[in-house]
């Protein structure tokens, strides 16, 4: 995106600001994105479509020459089913929560994959750091459990990172944005790294963008066919 810009001196509350008044801003999301998947146990690439509702809905296909997997997350529900394997999830967030190792709601994913804070950075008192040209932004109250980082990118203040740690249970969450594209005038995540830990289980989720519109009509039905195993994660 241009000519890297050197991060200056600046508070941590205007870092904040400058980084809140980025959000995307228009209503629906068509995108296109190349993914992977790893656990250690399964490794694979798939195509994945999204189609995202702002604030409503966040809607999955995965395909492998084949549909694997759809899935359907609003605020309040996760819904999942799989053509290959001919089962199926109904549940809360917590399916979420096993996969990414933290508590998160519906707008912390539907933020974390736009690139913004899975934390309201203006609502509670930051401490800033310059580090690797990056504004690292942190919490000054702490509850001693999680420990929170969030790398704001000086450039066009979107973020670089975000972490989430729990310190006593062993679990980490890390997310890396190396690159960006802007797509009429939105600066949209290009590349998307996902690292979930959970004592010596780690996950890795990437994410690249292959195309993506916005403010379309979208189709975000979803309906588990008949016969489908029900299964409990």
């Amino acid at each position: 995106m241009g000519t890297p810009v050197i991060a200056e001196k600046m508070s941590a509350k205007k870092v904040a600001k400058k980084h809140v008044s980025v959000y995307f801003d228009k209503q629906t999301i068509d995108a296109k994105l190349s993914a992977n998947f790893d656990n250690g146990k399964i490794n694979q690439s798939i195509s994945v479509y999204m189609r995202i509702d702002k604030d409503k809905v966040i809607w999955l296909k995965g395909t492998k020459f084949i549909t694997i997997f759809k899935a359907k997350i609003t605020p309040t529900s996760v819904s999942y089913y799989s053509p290959y394997a001919k089962n199926y999830f109904e549940g809360d967030f917590s399916m979420l929560e096993k996969i990414l190792g933290t508590e998160i709601n519906y707008n912390q994913l539907q933020n974390l994959l736009l690139g913004q804070s899975i934390l309201d950075l203006k609502e509670n008192k930051q401490d800033v750091e310059i580090v690797n040209n990056t504004y690292v932004l942190k919490p000054q109250s702490s509850d001693g459990v999680f420990h929170k980082h969030f790398g704001v990118n000086p450039g066009h203040f979107k973020l670089d990172f975000q972490s989430v740690i729990n310190v006593f249970t062993d679990q980490m969450l890390q997310v890396k944005y190396p690159a960006y594209r802007v797509v009429k005038d939105e600066i949209f995540p290009q590349e998307i790294n996902i690292q979930a830990k959970q004592g010596k289980q780690i996950t890795k989720i990437d994410f690249t963008l292959k195309s993506v519109e916005f403010n379309t009509a979208i189709d975000t039905s979803f309906s588990i066919p008949n016969g489908y195993k029900r299964i409990d994660l």
